[in-house]
């Protein structure tokens, strides 16, 4: 069976490419351009990363950058491995504690980094760090008897479960006016007590008449994010319970 060539890039991030480029010897490598694009990423957001301002920071042409990164497309995939940094060590750590904190680890990297949201889904993991990831939650459930096709559904779920949590987090921080106020947050309840009906949303409206959106600081601390990561992982227990047969607690 003859191997598929690697993507570009792909080789690029694994240091596994083969043809030599034509053209003057590279002055700068590519981890300089990429710590720059983040740079740029992390002050400005996604919008201010341009092949022509990144070559500008590199101090370097325009048209010079396309001799390390094909296409900026490519320069995001790889931004994308290299701003993810490394997993929570799994320390023999029980599977459900370690993808508590897997996820946690996983959800506080795109609040520290919100362009991430915007690049990190549009492919699947290719580089070293992010396969990492994947690669330490594989090995959490490792003993479960899960196969490998449901423990890679697993980590798929946990990484869309991280992502939506850090979106909402964000929106709730933008509608806030950007400092994440409790006050800010409340108003969303009291927006919600004025324009819904009764009648068409009789449980909303009880909801909102409970103050069930009052405790803001709910949306903003870790409760939320954890409620929803135990409902999580209580069905992952349960699929695990299921294949090894054994009798759910309680029943």
């Amino acid at each position: 069976m003859t191997e598929r060539a690697l993507p570009p890039v792909v080789a690029r991030m694994w240091g596994r490419e083969t043809a030599s480029r034509h053209g003057p010897r590279p002055s700068i490598d590519l981890a300089r351009i990429v710590d720059a694009a983040i740079g740029i990423a992390d002050s400005e957001g996604l919008e201010g990363v341009r092949m022509s301002s990144v070559a500008a920071r590199v101090g370097m042409a325009t048209m010079s950058l396309y001799r390390y990164v094909g296409s900026k497309d490519e320069l995001l995939t790889v931004m994308v491995d290299a701003a993810t940094g490394e997993p929570p060590a799994l320390d023999g750590r029980p599977w459900r504690d370690y993808l508590t904190a897997w996820t946690r680890a996983n959800r506080d990297l795109l609040l520290d980094r919100p362009w991430l949201l915007s690049v990190a889904s549009r492919t699947p993991p290719a580089g070293p760090r992010t396969l990492r990831w994947l690669d330490h939650a594989l090995a959490a459930l490792d003993g479960t008897g899960l196969d490998f096709g449901r423990r890679i559904n697993i980590a798929t779920t946990l990484t869309g479960y991280a992502a939506s949590q850090a979106s909402l987090t964000h929106g709730m921080v933008a509608a806030a006016g950007g400092d994440g106020s409790i006050d800010g947050l409340a108003d969303y309840g009291d927006i919600l007590g004025q324009v819904l009906d009764p009648q068409n949303y009789p449980e909303l409206t009880a909801a909102v008449e409970a103050n069930a959106f009052g405790a803001a600081e709910e949306w903003i601390d870790d409760a939320d994010f954890t409620f929803g990561l135990d409902l999580l992982l209580d069905g992952i227990e349960a699929l695990i319970t299921r294949g090894s047969g054994a009798r759910p607690a309680g029943s």
